[in-house]
């Protein structure tokens, strides 16, 4: 199985609460919200979004990943009202290995709701099930407690601290990093 036997055509995948779908260009006023956030863009590896430009290329991006079968994120939307409210992904995918990354970004106003849970369990169970996942990593800055809390509660568990592993904005940080196995969460 090859990255683009799941890309190609990426699977809406149904939550609860949330519906994970491809972006489409209707989503990019809530693509701006959320990446020209200061508070968002501080925990991701992309600068935030000074403009709508900044976030029509990165929309462009993504649907030309989706086009070529590359790995690209789903957005998340809340199911009442459609609305994108982030994205999550798997930002690496080792076939050989059995293994993929998973990373997310949630508009501020909706942190704390249990919605990246709730989202990052849904991918969870799509990498195990559909794309032959043995492990699934995650990593995220120390000081982002939130987001280590995310994986705490999907069932990874810690795996130690990568010092200095990450280098954005001329500065270089040192990430936690967490894992699951399919063991672990079947």
């Amino acid at each position: 199985m090859g990255i683009e036997d799941i890309f190609t055509e990426l699977p809406t995948l149904e939550t609860e609460h949330l519906t994970l779908r491809k972006l489409r260009e209707a989503d990019l006023a809530d693509l701006f919200t959320y990446a020209s956030d200061p508070e968002v863009a501080k925990y991701v590896t992309w600068p935030v979004h000074k403009s709508v430009e900044d976030s029509k290329a990165y929309l462009r991006f993504v649907l030309s990943q989706y086009d070529l079968g590359k790995l690209a994120p789903w957005g998340i939307t809340e199911k009442h009202s459609n609305t994108l409210i982030g994205t999550i992904d798997f930002v690496s995918w080792n076939v050989a290995q059995h293994s993929a990354e998973i990373g997310y970004v949630l508009s501020k106003s909706h942190w704390g709701n249990g919605i990246v849970t709730e989202a990052a369990k849904a991918l969870l169970d799509f990498g195990f099930h559909h794309m032959s996942l043995q492990r699934i990593p995650a990593r995220c800055l120390v000081q982002n407690i939130g987001s280590s809390r995310v994986m705490e509660k999907i069932g990874m568990q810690f795996e130690g601290v990568a010092r200095s592993s990450l280098f954005v904005d001329e500065q270089f940080h040192d990430l936690k990093i967490y894992a699951i196995t399919k063991e672990d969460f079947l």
